[in-house]
Parts: C-alpha cells; structure tokens; sequence
C-alpha cells in the first residue's frame, strides 16, 4: 500500500477548476482533500496569487514514481507550460510525501525539500491530517509553529471555493 501527500496550486486561468481537475484525476485513490487557500507568489512575486490545496491519496498499485507520472498528466492535461522556476501556471501538482520512502533523484526528491518551510503546504496538509508527520522533519504541526506569522497570515482560508469530492 502506498499513500501519498500531494500539493495542488493553480494561478492562471480558471484556478480553482484546475485544481477541481487534479481532484478528478485522482479520484479513483483520493482519501482526503484540503480545503482551499489563498496565498501570494513565492520566489517570483510579480504574478497573481495562487489558490492552494493538498491531497491524500492511497493505492496499492501505484510507487512514487506513478505517483510522480500522474501529477505530470495531470499538469499536461492542464498545459502547464514551464518557462519560468517559480513562474505562474495553470496547476502544480508536487509529491510531498509518499510514506516513509527517501529519494534523492532529482526528478523525485522526498520528501519534497521545500516543504518544512511552506506554510502553502503545511497549513492545507493539516486541515486534513492534524497528526502528520513529514518523513526525517517531525510533525507537521511544529513545523508550521516555526514558521514566520507573516508566512502563516499570508495563506487565507477560502470558504467560498470548495472542491467537489467525486464519489
């Protein structure tokens, strides 16, 4: 069995259907999705703001390497254009975590590196799963309590956006 903690953002176009499309791609293994956030661009500032959410997904046939194909198409699906690290796109599908499994390849580093410091994961990843712990970092929670409050005040709840959980 091979659960997996994944990351959604979107800030171009229809955002909150793009992440609306991860969901659905990952509905056949979806165990949880986050609510949806509001946060600023990180690395570069200078384009809209993303909407954010984190999936829990679960399958007994699926590695982190398919965990990893499936984001791509998904990210395909949604011609996700890379020009720019850090640039804006349609939707950004990131493995965050796949139980307790390490890479250092670096198509697929896991734990995904950037998380102990992103409260545009942390926070949603919470929302669903109180007690999670990132693999060789420690809980989830303490690492969002280390965290800057401007970072934890710049991730805005959005009640207004849902994402449909296709049963």
């Amino acid at each position: 069995m091979s659960r997996a903690v994944l990351s959604l953002g979107s800030n171009l176009g229809d955002r909150l259907g793009f992440l609306q499309l991860a969901v659905d791609g990952f509905a056949d293994v979806l165990v949880a999705a986050s609510p949806v956030f509001e946060t600023e661009p990180w690395g570069v500032t200078d384009q809209p703001d993303f909407l954010n959410a984190v999936l829990v997904v679960q399958s007994s046939d699926v590695d982190e390497w398919g965990w990893l194909r499936r984001a791509q198409e998904l990210e395909r699906a949604a011609e996700r254009i890379r020009e720019q690290r850090w640039g804006p796109r349609t939707l950004d599908v990131d493995v965050v975590a796949v139980d307790g499994v390490r890479s250092e390849h670096p198509d697929l580093l896991l734990p995904h590196p950037g998380t102990p410091s992103r409260a545009t994961v942390l926070i949603p990843w919470l929302a669903v799963e109180p007690e999670a712990v990132l693999p060789g970092r420690g809980r989830v929670a303490a690492l969002r309590d280390a965290l800057p409050a401007a970072d934890l005040e710049a991730v805005r709840a959005r009640p207004d956006l849902a994402l449909r959980i296709p049963r």
